[in-house]
């Protein structure tokens, strides 16, 4: 609804040719509202995010800045898009809030078709679960190092060998077996000589 105003005051202010700078002031303002509005701490839809890339990489530890924000927003909007074929999430759509120095924040995907309602935070849990590991991937992360708060780690699939272990216990045990009653054999063949 919002940017349906923010629409129509574009419109007036085009059609009229007056006062160019104040309309778009005005709209600027409005969507700086809206997003100061989803940007609030208690927001729901929000997740909240830790790195520690110091402590993952060492002295090989990059520096966070806009560059690896906007990777960020690009990896996010990617996962969106891979969980919803439909849905046509930009990078412009991704909203990084209380960004601090040691590298934590929240963030909020709004819908792009009002780019005002923020999306389900379901949606964007199972995203990010979903695409897990290509997120630590383009960070040189893992999951105790780029930690999404209130979203479980991924848990990596199981081994699956391409021998059942019950049948290597199975065949040792076997092979102990036959060794002891060849022993025992062999041991009463030379006591009757």
């Amino acid at each position: 609804m919002l940017t349906v105003q923010v629409i129509l005051v574009f419109r007036i202010v085009f059609q009229s040719g007056r006062m160019l700078g104040g309309g778009l002031l005005l709209a600027f303002t409005w969507v700086t509202v809206a997003y100061a509005g989803l940007c609030k701490p208690d927001m729901q839809n929000a997740v909240k995010v830790r790195l520690s890339i110091k402590k993952a990489l060492g002295e090989n530890a990059y520096t966070w800045d806009s560059s690896e924000e906007y990777l960020f927003k690009a990896m996010v909007a990617f996962a969106m898009r891979r969980y919803s074929i439909q849905q046509t999430t930009q990078i412009s759509n991704v909203l990084l809030c209380n960004v601090t120095d040691r590298i934590s924040f929240w963030f909020v995907i709004t819908d792009s078709s009002t780019n005002s309602t923020p999306i389900a935070r379901t949606d964007v849990e199972a995203a990010i679960r979903m695409n897990r590991n290509r997120i630590n991937s383009a960070f040189l992360l893992n999951d105790n190092t780029l930690q999404f708060l209130e979203i479980p780690p991924t848990l990596a699939p199981p081994v699956e060998h391409s021998v059942p272990i019950w049948l290597i216990v199975f065949g040792v045990v076997l092979c102990i077996t036959m060794v002891g009653i060849i022993c025992l054999v062999v041991s009463g063949i030379q006591r009757k000589r």
